[in-house]
């Protein structure tokens, strides 16, 4: 048997960061089995589907690892209609399911508790399809459903407790139960692998499957993600956007490591491994059944290490779209032409070190690539105060006095500054860094000011001076 896995989002907004998981998790397990990857496009919410979605899940895709032309697919879940009809008809015709005009007022009024499932009601009355009445599918009184699932072991459904439940609404159209299923068979899908939260649906789909006269596929239902306080990841409140982490500078690799971590560890002491030991250790049946909770100051820092572990020419190309602006990354603040590949070449190893996301290269380097540094008020507020006036007149003519234009000199001429007033190198180059980079916190300053250049260093120093 070819194993067959699927990832069935829906386009109806940003990728998030859980259905990214999944896919992965997809994948790897079709890559150590020889298998299919299937992407589905589950486009039947006509009123929420947008085409920039659905590309937006192709790119977000191709940019974890998953890129097209690898897998079998996009499909597109609205081509079933015709099979989603077949099959509600035929359960409706081998009484497998009947028609409801019930509402669910009139449920309550008969059992007078708003929190208990459909009665059954319209189960014996031998209703026939109309206006305002549903299909519902006639489950099992007797006997148990269970669910082969590969984390979770075997979870057991009484099938007295599940209640008849939709699978067709009045005007025809299929209920995700029922076209999940149909779209499965007709993919021929052997595995179903997905977050936990589809787990209640899944006896009332194995039993879809058994009455269509298939064989379920092989579950596993991997863990919830959770945020700090342990709620369920959600748009409305959290961060989830694939494309915002990607948007943000986090690279690929580090965020693909970071997704397979949750619910899931490798061998050893250790979190931060190549994709080829993942690939080669992952197990399914691994996974634990805690809630994972993703926690984004441990992204970050995992980030972090995957920039500082890339060689220089790699760090420069990654930063490129930050530095030079795309499609979707907005242009810096200083003209393309200003930008200059052997400047930045200069102070590159020394941002690698600093930064957590791409994007916060800008502020690292944009005082070389501006006229003018961006000058950040609540720095100068605080530099520019007591001695500033007194250290930056002195500072411009240590600096212009000096024969070499280096790190080394450049330091040692600011300390001679401040010893001559007792200050410390903290307290006095504290005025000159804001005059030179507009912030209080960046690069190596010697370094800076070596690379930006003695006519530009000096003039910034004599602008923050003047504007004293």
């Amino acid at each position: 048997m070819t194993v067959r896995v699927r990832f069935a989002p829906s386009p109806t907004g940003m990728f998030h960061v859980g259905g990214a998981r999944s896919a992965l998790q997809n994948w790897i397990y079709a890559q150590q089995h020889g298998g299919v990857f299937v992407l589905r496009i589950e486009d039947t919410d006509a009123a929420r589907n947008r085409p920039e979605w659905t590309e937006g899940i192709i790119s977000a895709l191709d940019w974890i690892g998953i890129e097209r032309g690898t897998y079998e697919g996009p499909h597109f879940q609205s081509s079933y209609a015709a099979d989603h009809t077949a099959a509600a008809t035929r359960l409706y015709g081998e009484g497998r399911a009947y028609y409801c005009d019930c509402k669910r007022d009139d449920v309550i009024a008969r059992t007078g508790n708003q929190h208990t499932g459909y009665d059954g009601f319209c189960r014996d009355r031998a209703l026939g399809p109309g206006e305002g009445r549903a299909l519902r599918f006639r489950t099992p009184d007797r006997g148990e459903t269970v669910v082969e699932d590969l984390v979770r072991g075997k979870p057991t459904f009484e099938n007295r407790l599940l209640e008849d439940f939709v699978v067709a609404r009045a005007d025809g159209s299929p209920l995700f139960l029922l076209a999940n299923v149909v779209d499965d068979l007709a993919m021929g899908i052997t595995h179903v692998i997905r977050a936990e939260e589809h787990l209640p649906n899944t006896p009332k789909q194995q039993l879809l499957w058994e009455a269509l006269g298939a064989t379920p596929p092989v579950w596993a239902h991997v863990p919830v993600i959770v945020n700090e306080k342990r709620q369920k990841l959600s748009k409305r409140r959290d961060k989830v956007a694939l494309e915002t982490y990607r948007d943000e500078g986090y690279l690929a690799a580090a965020m693909r490591n970071y997704l397979m971590l949750l619910g899931w560890a490798p061998s050893g002491d250790r979190e931060i491994v190549p994709w080829s030991v993942i690939e080669q250790e992952y197990r399914i049946e691994d996974v634990n059944h805690a809630s994972a909770f993703f926690d984004v100051k441990k992204l970050r820092a995992f980030n972090g290490d995957y920039i500082r572990a890339l060689a220089p020419d790699e760090f420069a190309a990654v930063c490129a779209p930050w530095l030079q602006g795309t499609d979707t990354i907005p242009a810096p603040p200083w003209a393309p032409a200003a930008f200059d590949t052997h400047v930045f070449a200069q102070v590159a190893p020394l941002a690698q070190t600093r930064i957590a996301v791409l994007s916060e290269i800008v502020e690292y380097v944009d005082f070389l690539f501006l006229d003018e540094p961006a000058r950040d008020e609540a720095s100068w507020a605080k530099a520019m105060k007591g001695e500033a006036a007194e250290i930056l007149d002195a500072t411009v003519a240590a600096f212009e006095a000096l024969p070499d234009w280096s790190a080394e000199p450049l330091k040692a001429a600011l300390e001679e500054v401040g010893l001559a007033r007792e200050l410390k190198l903290g307290k006095t180059q504290a005025p000159v860094r804001v005059a030179v980079t507009g912030r209080s916190v960046g690069l190596p300053l010697f370094e800076s000011i070596e690379v930006l250049g003695r006519e530009r260093t000096l003039a910034r120093l004599r602008a923050a001076r003047a504007a004293l």
